[in-house]
């Protein structure tokens, strides 16, 4: 059985000339985090959206009015097992006239439903070919990705086939993912909270915002850490956890708000948060147990 590769389809009333310069704009309508020239044939360009995804393209076939197809060089996802999965794929968008109408095919040849990050990925090409990019073609204005600020919070997704219910129970159940000794109450607004890991890291958690299976907000009031000449770097720092549903999965979107590269603890804090979430508290969500990582 043939692999069903991702594809969605606009048509508009603009001429195959303004569709075709509006592809090759990807700055106007995927993203303004573009680094290389997008619109001549043989150039490499590379996309990157926070800690949670990067790519590097290659313009491999260039037919103007016609075709551009982009070659996927190189990819990193933040939230898969298999961190390069669009390596090696195609992206391709096809321009014809039907009915007196432009129509823009577009197609990721590779991105099939066995990939981890399809249903993301998928949701993702939607927005951004059928609202973005129909955008910028009628408007003249898209609705790309902004550009970051220089010191961008660490981020992480990961994705599962649990209700958002039981997400957030997960969440909430600190101390079935979160390794360490943990004191107080996890659940409810206001509460408050201790973590200890040994001697290395103790910080107080107050739940700020608790929005039944949709989002829980933990502000960090008090913390020290061992290994940093600021013992209290993640004094002030919120933890965000935002629940969505997407393609009848549920969306978990991991931040931690004022965790940037710039501080002392972010290479060892983005890692162990990284593992935290992608593994002990996937695990707890899929499989009711949280995963011992440290």
């Amino acid at each position: 059985m043939e692999a069903q590769n991702f594809t969605t389809t606009i048509s508009v009333e603009q001429s195959p000339s303004d569709v075709f310069n509006a592809i090759n704009n990807v700055r106007g309508w995927w993203s303004e985090e573009i680094e290389g020239s997008t619109d001549k044939l043989n150039e490499e360009w590379d996309y990157h959206y926070e800690d949670v995804h990067r790519c590097k393209m290659k313009i491999v076939e260039l037919v103007p009015n016609k075709k551009v197809v982009w070659q996927v060089m190189d990819n990193y996802f933040s939230f898969t097992k298999d961190k390069s999965e669009w390596k090696n794929n195609k992206i391709i968008f096809e321009i014809t006239e039907k009915d007196n109408k432009t129509q823009l095919r577009f197609s990721q040849i590779g991105l099939v439903p066995k990939y981890e990050c399809y249903d993301i990925c998928q949701n993702a090409w939607s927005t951004y070919i059928q609202k973005s990019l129909y955008s910028l073609i009628t408007t003249g204005k898209g609705q790309p990705n902004v550009k970051s600020k220089p010191q961008a919070d660490f981020t992480t997704i990961i994705l599962v086939n649990q209700t958002p219910h039981e997400v957030f129970n997960a969440i909430n159940n600190v101390s079935g993912w979160w390794q360490g000794e943990i004191e107080g109450s996890t659940t409810k607004l206001n509460d408050e909270f201790i973590y200890r890991m040994k001697d290395i890291h103790f910080s107080k958690q107050k739940l700020v915002e608790v929005i039944p299976d949709k989002k829980v907000v933990w502000l960090i009031t008090e913390s020290k850490l061992s290994f940093t000449k600021d013992m209290s770097e993640w004094t002030g720092t919120k933890i965000i956890f935002d629940i969505s549903e997407i393609n009848n999965k549920t969306q978990l979107r991991f931040t931690h708000a004022g965790l940037v590269p710039t501080i002392e603890c972010y290479g060892a804090c983005s890692n162990a948060w990284s593992q935290l979430v992608q593994q002990s508290l996937f695990s707890l969500i899929t499989t009711g147990k949280g995963k011992k990582i440290f």
